[in-house]
């Protein structure tokens, strides 16, 4: 992969000889992705010079140009990825994606319902809230590993190994453990508090998302939590914005918007047992901030996976 020549006949290996066209199944802006075979991975060889309009899916999905750039705006922010450079962008997220003319690139779509179900997946959780644009400068610890993590990954796709997924997996959690690794180790990750300090702070936190995983459909306030882990609301306030990029209030909507949108798939369950289940008592709360969020409401989003389940 060391130049254009080298990345031009990989990617020319898998458009030649795998299927990689397929169609796209989108009900306004939300796309359903198409696994094959019961799978819950699904990889594009994309040579299309057409852009996608604004779309979201529950899949993770990663963009990694090897010929040319790509580019992308999610939530009015440009994102200009270039060649051995790649975008992870966050299940739920809507993102437009905008083609240059020419260029090849890898769309790596994964379902990692399973992988969030996982003790300590709640880490994965707090890195996957906004997207990630990784390049050599901002990762320069683990930026080799994990470019090499995802070459792998497409390798095994696109092979004829009967357990090629569960190869893919293991690849994936390795993948974050890499990132959840280099976030704790960050030395500007809590800027203000003493080194010795920085792993008893890093422990309190993640045990703290382990908490909130398992109790967020509870009245969890600001208060409660800081004085959980012992901390003045301020001074907690301020941590758990370093730690998650979030502050707690968004950070508690997004984790109870993820349970919701699990709880809709259940037909059977009426929209205000989903909503009392994900944490909010008021209906109206849950019908604002989830179109808010999916741009539908509940009961659409509920439409629409009923069509694909």
């Amino acid at each position: 992969m060391g130049n254009a020549q080298t990345k031009k006949e990989y990617f020319d290996y898998y458009t030649a000889n795998k299927d990689w066209a397929g169609n796209r199944t989108i009900n306004n802006t939300q796309e359903i992705v198409q696994y094959h075979n019961n799978s819950t991975v699904r990889i594009w060889c994309n040579e299309q010079n057409s852009d996608y309009d604004p779309h979201w899916h529950s899949a993770l999905e990663i963009i990694m140009p090897m010929e040319n750039y790509y580019d992308a705006e999610i939530n009015q922010v440009q994102y200009h990825i270039h060649p051995e450079e790649f975008l992870i962008i966050p299940p739920g997220k809507v993102h437009r994606l905008i083609a240059p003319d020419t260029g090849r690139r890898f769309i790596l779509l994964f379902d990692i319902s399973l992988v969030m179900k996982l003790k300590g997946s709640s880490s994965i959780q707090a890195l996957m809230v906004q997207p990630l644009h990784v390049i050599r400068e901002n990762c320069p610890k683990i930026y080799h590993e994990v470019y090499q993590i995802l070459l792998q990954i497409t390798n095994e796709y696109f092979s004829a190994n009967e357990y090629a997924e569960l190869t893919i997996y293991s690849l994936l959690l390795n993948f974050f453990a890499k990132f959840i690794y280099n976030h704790i180790n960050e030395e500007k990750l809590f800027p203000n508090v003493r080194p010795s300090r920085q792993k008893e702070y890093v422990k309190k936190f993640n045990d703290l998302l382990d908490y909130i995983d398992m109790h967020y459909a509870e009245d969890l306030s600001l208060e409660s939590m800081a004085d959980h882990i012992g901390f003045s609301k301020f001074h907690f306030s301020r941590l758990f914005k370093q730690y998650t990029n979030l502050t707690f209030s968004d950070y508690l909507n997004y984790r109870r918007l993820k349970a919701a949108e699990e709880l809709l798939v259940n037909p059977a369950l009426p929209i205000i047992e989903v909503s009392l289940r994900a944490g909010y008592t008021s209906i109206s709360t849950f019908n604002r901030l989830f179109k808010q969020i999916k741009h539908c409401t509940p009961s659409e989003y509920r439409s629409r996976n009923a069509e694909v389940f």
